[in-house]
C-alpha cells in the first residue's frame, strides 16, 4: 500500500472521530502546555537572575561586621548570692571591673580585683574609608575599594503632594564605577562633593519618575531630604539590579560624608566593597581580607560575601525550580501517553474486522503498523498544537503573579516534538499488536 493511501485512511479515521481524538489528546494538551511554560519560566528566571546581578562585578566582595556580646562569667557565693564578673575594663590589681551582685542585698566589684581569666569585650566597629585604604595597601589582588551605607529618610519635592520615604545611600565617588552604574543624564557624585559635604544627590530611575515624572525633569531639580534641599546632579539609567544590598532604581545617592553630617550621624553600619583583580582568586582575597581586618579588629565578627556566590545561589534555586516543573511535565506526558495507548487498544478491538479486511486485500504488517502509529502520532500532534495555544493563552495570567515568562519559538517547537514523540512511543505497542493479527481470525472476530 502506498503511503498516500495510508495517510488517507488515517485522515478518514481521525476526521470521523473528532471528539474522541480531542478527548484522547487531553493529556498531551496539558503536557505540551506545561513543557512550553516550563521552558518559558525557566528562561525568564535565568534572564531575571542575569539582570539582577548584571551590575555586580564578578570579583566584587562585600564586607560588613557584627558585634558579639560582651564576655563574662558568674559563680555562686557561699552566702547564697551570685557574682558576675564582666570585662568592663581594669586589669590585674585594677579597680574598675564589671558590676557584680553578691550576698543578700549587697553588691561588690570583683572584675579587677581577682585579675584572672577575663574575656575581652567585643568591639563595636564602624568600617570607614581608612579601612578601605588599609585593605588596598596590605591585601594583594585588590583592584578597587569603596565604602557605602544605606538608610531611609523622608523625601519631598517635584510633583509630590506629600512626603514619602526612600532608601538613601551614602557612597563615595568611585561607587558608580565599581557597581557598573550608568547615568541616563547628568553626572555621578564627585570626590569634591564628598570632601565639601555638599548637598547634592543622584536619583535612581524609578525615584526620578515618581518624584518628577521623568529623568529629564528631575535633572538639576531640588529634592528635600529630611527637610534639607539637595540638588539633583544626575539620574541613573534603569538598572533593575541590586548592588551592595542597594537597589539602584529605588535609591537616592548622596555623598558619604554629607549623609553622616545631615542624616545619619555616626550611627551607621557601612559595607566595604572590594574588587578582586582575578575572579579565580576571589576565595583567596576573601581570606586575606578577613585576616587583615582581624588584625585591626580582633574581637569583631565580619560577614564577607562575594557576588559570584550570590549569582550561583540564585541560579541554583532557579534551576531547581525548573527541574521540578520539568518533572511535573514529564509525569503529565506519561499519563497522556498511557491514555493514547488505552484508546488505541480499544480502537484495535473495535476495528479488528477492518484490519482483517486490509490484510486480506494484501496490506502487509508494516502497512498496518504504520497506519496505527500515524494515527497515534497525529492524535498527539493535535494535542501538542492545542497545548501550545493554551500556553500562549495562559501566559498573561501567569505574568499577573509577577512571574517572568519568556516565550520562544524554540520552546513551542520542542513542545510539539515532545507531544508527537510521546504519542509515537506509547502508540507503537498497540500498532504492533494490530499488525500481528492473523487475517482469518480477524475476519471471524465478532
Amino acid at each position: 500500500m502506498r503511503l498516500s493511501e495510508i495517510l488517507r485512511l488515517v485522515w478518514l479515521n481521525l476526521s470521523q472521530n473528532k471528539f474522541k481524538v480531542i478527548l484522547t489528546s487531553i493529556g498531551i494538551v496539558v503536557g505540551s502546555a506545561t513543557i512550553m511554560l516550563v521552558l518559558a519560566i525557566g528562561t525568564g528566571g535565568k534572564e531575571e537572575v542575569a539582570e539582577q546581578f548584571k551590575n555586580l562585578n564578578a570579583g566584587a566582595i562585600d564586607i560588613s561586621c557584627d558585634s558579639s556580646d560582651s564576655g563574662g562569667f558568674s559563680f555562686e557565693m557561699p552566702g547564697g548570692g551570685s557574682v558576675t564578673v564582666t570585662n568592663m575594663g581594669g586589669g590585674p590589681g585594677g579597680g574598675s571591673g564589671g558590676g557584680t551582685s553578691g550576698g543578700p542585698g549587697g553588691g561588690m566589684d570583683f572584675g579587677g580585683f581577682f585579675g584572672f581569666g577575663q574575656e575581652e569585650e567585643s568591639e563595636a566597629v564602624t568600617l570607614t574609608s581608612e579601612d578601605c585604604d588599609d585593605l588596598a595597601t596590605f591585601v594583594s589582588g585588590i583592584s578597587a575599594t569603596t565604602v557605602s551605607y544605606s538608610t531611609t529618610a523622608s523625601v519631598e519635592g517635584g510633583d509630590m503632594t506629600s512626603a514619602s520615604y526612600y532608601t538613601i545611600a551614602g557612597v563615595e565617588d568611585n561607587y558608580a564605577a565599581i557597581s557598573n552604574l550608568e547615568m541616563a543624564i547628568g553626572d555621578f557624585l564627585t570626590e569634591g562633593n564628598n570632601e565639601s559635604k555638599e548637598k547634592v544627590c543622584v536619583l535612581g530611575a524609578t525615584v526620578a519618575k515618581e518624584i518628577f515624572g521623568s529623568a529629564y525633569d528631575a535633572y538639576d531639580g531640588i529634592v528635600y531630604i529630611d527637610g534639607r534641599p539637595y540638588i539633583v546632579s544626575g539620574v541613573l539609567s534603569e538598572m533593575g539590579t541590586v548592588a551592595s544590598g542597594i537597589s539602584p532604581d529605588t535609591a537616592i545617592y548622596i555623598p558619604y560624608e554629607t549623609g553622616i553630617k545631615y542624616i545619619t550621624g555616626t550611627n551607621i553600619s557601612p559595607t566595604i566593597t572590594v574588587i578582586a583583580e582575578d575572579v579565580n582568586q576571589v576565595d583567596t582575597v576573601m581570606t586575606d581580607v578577613e585576616s587583615a581586618l582581624k588584625e585591626s579588629y580582633p574581637n569583631t565578627t565580619f560577614t564577607i560575601s562575594d557576588a559570584g556566590s550570590k549569582m550561583e545561589a540564585a541560579s541554583a534555586s532557579n534551576e531547581t525550580l525548573t527541574l521540578l516543573l520539568i518533572s511535573m511535565a514529564v509525569i503529565v506526558f506519561i499519563v497522556g501517553g498511557i491514555g493514547i495507548m488505552n484508546v488505541l487498544f480499544v480502537s484495535i478491538k473495535e476495528r479488528t474486522n477492518e484490519i482483517g479486511i486490509l490484510k486480506a486485500l494484501g496490506c502487509s504488517r508494516k502497512d498496518i503498523l504504520l497506519e496505527f502509529l500515524l494515527e497515534a502520532s497525529f492524535t498527539s500532534l493535535v494535542g501538542a498544537v492545542l497545548g501550545v495555544l493554551v500556553a500562549l493563552g495562559i501566559t498573561p495570567f501567569v505574568q499577573l503573579f509577577n512571574v517572568r515568562v519568556s516565550l520562544s519559538v524554540q520552546g513551542a517547537v520542542l513542545s510539539l516534538l515532545f507531544g508527537v514523540l510521546t504519542g509515537s512511543i506509547f502508540g507503537f505497542y498497540p500498532a504492533y499488536k494490530a499488525s500481528r493479527l492473523i487475517p482469518v481470525e480477524a475476519l471471524n472476530q465478532e
